[in-house]
Parts: structure tokens; C-alpha cells; sequence
């Protein structure tokens, strides 16, 4: 495939940082004026290569102009670029119900139990006793603590909404070190799983200072049955062989590009089935509750990430569309694509299968140190 069609709106201006599979290993690569260059002789990690002052102007082998280049997905018998997720030594880090007004919406709907006038007066209640919008609810301020003792009052807490508007943040670990996948590449569902969906999301990631130096596109597969039984099966429902997508590149914060513009992002979402199926959606992220830097803080907040982190900021898409049965809603089928988009990241694709079935992680960070060493890449020169 062409990549120019996955790539960021304005790519000739956006500097990106990636990973190809070279024939002896892994490459960092990156993307500058629309030219890819091979960097592992200067940073043979991302996680390097984003820690450096310098990544920048960093020089490196001339591989070509990206537009000319061919890249192959695991879907397509192309020739090519084989990209791989632009994570290597970074801790993949999530956070969720970062939206409080889906969450809120949700407890209202089955309050309401399908009335929509009975759910509006259910909404205004909770607004003047707030005295405002529940969009303008901040996690953790006064108004949210008001929210927080109404619902208990009404019956209506959970676990979710503790953390959607009190005062700490869900963050998790997505995946290990090593384990997330790319464009192009089979995402993994458990094939115990018969409710499970795609969260189209912003990933910022963060250098070993704590910085953020970037972001990208992923997918925090997710399975809903699993999930829906215990909160202490989140790990069995987010964690599992190729359930961590993210890309196609890190696009670096610059003078063009920077936080302010991952919180104004519009990030959509499109799945297309074999079976004809097609479902579409957006998340705005300007309608997240707790802002991309708390998040981060957050994350930080009583751990160190020497190589740095990449943190999921979290979706307020929810498909609700039935697929099958009615009333069954949605759930992934072997073979849907599933496109995530924004016009200043690029559009992240990838093809649906089962975890067993997806290609095995097999490369950790011992066979990586090892494969760096016989490559001669390790201690190279700053």
C-alpha cells in the first residue's frame, strides 16, 4: 500500500518517528521533509532516539522519499516496508472513562430505562443541583463531589463513574513492554469473547522526564463481556496478544504540531465487515473531563518510566448498533477492518482476528538487547 494514504493531512510538514523490520532487525526510522531515514546508528531505540534533545536534526541513512516507498499489511501478499508499532522499550500505559458525560449519560439512559422525556428530567435535576452543564463537570472539584453524593443518594454510583469525575484517574497497563502492534498489522480479540469492540483513541507519549514529546493514533481493543463481569478482569479484558495497536507513526510536537492540538482532535472511527457490515463514529476530544497533561501527571504520580511511556487518553465511543440479532449490539467478526483517523495523526489500520491466530509476540526486550548487540548498535555514540 501507497502510505501516503495513512499518513497525517499536512505529512510533508510533520516530522514522524517510527519502526520498520529490517532484514536483521527492528529500525527506528524518521519521517523529516517527506524523507525517511534510517536512524538506528545514532538512537537503535524510539525510546532513545525520543529521550535525545536533538531527534530533530538528527541525521541518518537515506532510505527514500516516503511517497515513492511501498509498505505491506498482513492482509496483502505487496512486497514492502513492513512498519511495526513505533513502541519498543516504552511502558504502554491506558486511561479510562476519561469522558464524564458518556459515562453520566450511561447511568442516566438506565435510569430512565429507554425514556427519553423520563432521562431529560433526570439530566436537568443533576444540572441545577451542579449549577451548571454537566459537560463543564471537572473530576474531583466541588460540583463533581455534589454529582458524586446525588447518585450515591439515588442508588446510582459505581466504580465507573468513581473515576470519571472523582478526584483520581483510571490508568492501567495496556500491554507489556514490546507487545503492541502496528499499521497494517492483525489486532487480537480472545476467542472466548462474543462482546468485544475497537476504542479509537489519542496515545501521547512521553519521554523519561516525564515530557510529552508526541502523539499517535491507537486501539485499546477491548472486550466488553469479559470486562462487564468484574472490573478485576480489566487485565483478561485488555490485556491479550495483538489487542494494543498504535500509529503509523509518532508525529513529534513541534512548532506546528503540539498538545493543543491533541486536545481539539476529532478522532473517527470506521469498521467494515466481510459480511458488509459497516460501522462509523467520532470522539471529540475536546469533550474529554480530564485534561491530556493531569493524565500524564497522573501516570507519573509515585512511578518513574526510565525509558519513558505511551499513555491511551481514553474514548467516548461506545457502538451500540446491532450487527446480528437485535438488541445483541455490536461485536467484531474475523476479517472487519478497522480504520482510526484524525487529520494531523493519519488513520491507523488494521485487520481483526483472534489472538491465537494473530502473529505471536516472540521478540522481548532480552532478544532485542540481544539483536542490537550482534547488530553492533549498543553503546553507539550520543
Amino acid at each position: 500500500m501507497n502510505i501516503v494514504e495513512s499518513l497525517p493531512e499536512d505529512w510533508r510538514e510533520a516530522l514522524l518517528i517510527g519502526r520498520v523490520a529490517g532484514s536483521d532487525g527492528p529500525i527506528p526510522i524518521l519521517v523529516r521533509n517527506g524523507r525517511v531515514l534510517d536512524v538506528s546508528a545514532r538512537a537503535p531505540t524510539t525510546a532513545e532516539a525520543l529521550a535525545r534533545d536533538d531527534l530533530a536534526t538528527m541525521d541518518g541513512v537515506d532510505l527514500g522519499a516516503i511517497d515513492t516507498l511501498t509498505f505491506r499489511t498482513d492482509w496483502s501478499e505487496e512486497e514492502g516496508f513492513h512498519l511495526l508499532s513505533p513502541l519498543d522499550l516504552q511502558c504502554i500505559k491506558a486511561s479510562g472513562v476519561t469522558f464524564a458525560v458518556s459515562a453520566l449519560e450511561r447511568v442516566i439512559e438506565e435510569r430512565a430505562r429507554g425514556d427519553a422525556e423520563a432521562a431529560n428530567l433526570i439530566r436537568e435535576g443533576l444540572k441545577a443541583r451542579i449549577g451548571g452543564d454537566l459537560k463543564d463537570l471537572r473530576p474531583g472539584s466541588e460540583q463533581a463531589e455534589a454529582v458524586k453524593a446525588t447518585l450515591i443518594a439515588d442508588g446510582l454510583w459505581s466504580q465507573y463513574l468513581e473515576v470519571a469525575i472523582g478526584p483520581y484517574a483510571e490508568i492501567f497497563t495496556k500491554a507489556p513492554v514490546m507487545a503492541s502492534v502496528g499499521w497494517g498489522a492483525a489486532v487480537g480479540v480472545r476467542a472466548d469473547s462474543a462482546w468485544n469492540n475497537p476504542e479509537p483513541e489519542v496515545v501521547v507519549i512521553c519521554d523519561p522526564r516525564g515530557r510529552a514529546v508526541g502523539a499517535a493514533l491507537g486501539n485499546d481493543v477491548n472486550l466488553r463481556d469479559i470486562e462487564g463481569r468484574s472490573a478485576l478482569l480489566l487485565g483478561k479484558a485488555k490485556d491479550n496478544n495483538a489487542s494494543a495497536a498504535i500509529g503509523p507513526f509518532i508525529r513529534l510536537f513541534d512548532a506546528g504540531f503540539g498538545m493543543d492540538d491533541v486536545r481539539r482532535a476529532k478522532v473517527k472511527l470506521v469498521v467494515e465487515g466481510e459480511d458488509g457490515f459497516r460501522l462509523e463514529g467520532e470522539s471529540s476530544m475536546s469533550l474529554i473531563s480530564r485534561d491530556p497533561e493531569d493524565l500524564i501527571a497522573q501516570t507519573l504520580s509515585g512511578h518513574q518510566y526510565p525509558d519513558g511511556f505511551a499513555l491511551y487518553l481514553g474514548t467516548m465511543f461506545a457502538p451500540v448498533e446491532d450487527r446480528d440479532a437485535p438488541g445483541k449490539g455490536f461485536t467484531h467478526k474475523l476479517g472487519d477492518r478497522v480504520r482510526v483517523s484524525s487529520e494531523r495523526l493519519g488513520v491507523l489500520d488494521n485487520i481483526v482476528t483472534t489472538c491465537d491466530r494473530a502473529a505471536p509476540w516472540t521478540m522481548g526486550v532480552g532478544e532485542l538487547m540481544r539483536n542490537l548487540a550482534a547488530r553492533g548498535l549498543l553503546g553507539v555514540p550520543a
